[in-house]
């Protein structure tokens, strides 16, 4: 196979072995981008203008500027402690089970292209978050910091993976029109935006399945991780109140 063809997919590995190695995500993405263009024999002012251009195209300035103010006021008086109380009420329900069905309907929204039904700043945060550490509070009284920021991580992890496979199966969305107008451009036709979509419904069931059964744990691992930590903490109220009681 001709090194010119393979040449352009330089960024690929790139972005491969950054995220790998854990690098910052937005310095390999950049990194990758740059040496892609300059791989196809892209000048350095228009790589820059390419980067500006995308910029300014695909940014939410204003949407982020009105979601923030609103979610901080409704978080002021009160809007996570009263999703904690009412999930607390619920007998049933778990972080696992909560985070489970955030899940399903999160992929299922974005694959009907309801991107911004869900979200980080709107969702997770003020709703999410803190219905699911409500139930496990409920289950298990107070709960260490590692435990919170574990149940944190989850929720916010349950919107990223169920977003990002979710919407590559919808048609119109940027990504996949995207995929459809490079390949045409490039003598590739018949591939039209259904089916990619399509293709991509069977990475997306993937995910829920992977991720389902990642949550389906998550419940007997924090009894587990809780546990250890009343032990250990009422080992060391007893060791202090000897060490009280000797002096």
């Amino acid at each position: 196979m001709n090194a010119e063809l393979l040449l352009p997919l330089i960024g690929i590995p790139l972005v491969v072995i950054g995220f790998a190695l854990r690098f910052n995500p937005l310095l390999v993405v950049t990194i990758a981008g740059l040496g892609t263009g300059f791989a196809v024999g892209m000048d350095f002012i228009s790589l820059l203008e390419t980067f500006g251009e995308k910029f300014l195209n695909s940014r939410q300035l204003t949407s982020s500027l009105l979601i923030l103010p609103i979610i901080g006021l409704l978080e002021h008086y009160g809007l996570r402690e009263r999703a904690q109380q009412w999930v607390a009420s619920i007998r049933s329900a778990t972080a696992g089970r909560i985070l489970m069905l955030y899940f399903v309907v999160r992929e299922a929204s974005a694959a009907m292209g309801l991107l911004s039904l869900g979200g980080q700043a709107q969702t997770v945060r003020p709703l999410l978050s803190p219905m699911a550490e409500g139930a496990a509070s409920n289950l298990h009284g107070d709960l260490p910091p590692a435990i919170r920021d574990r149940i944190a991580a989850h929720a916010a992890a349950c919107d990223n993976v169920a977003l990002f496979f979710g919407e590559d199966i919808f048609i119109a969305f940027g990504a996949v029109l995207l995929m459809a107008a490079f390949l045409k451009e490039n003598g590739i036709t018949g591939v039209e935006p259904l089916a990619i979509g399509l293709w991509g419904i069977p990475t997306a069931l993937c995910a829920l399945l992977i991720h389902l059964f990642r949550l389906s744990r998550l419940d007997a691992s924090i009894a587990k991780e809780i546990a250890v930590w009343q032990k250990s903490h009422q080992a060391s109220q007893t060791n202090q109140s000897e060490a009280e009681v000797k002096a």
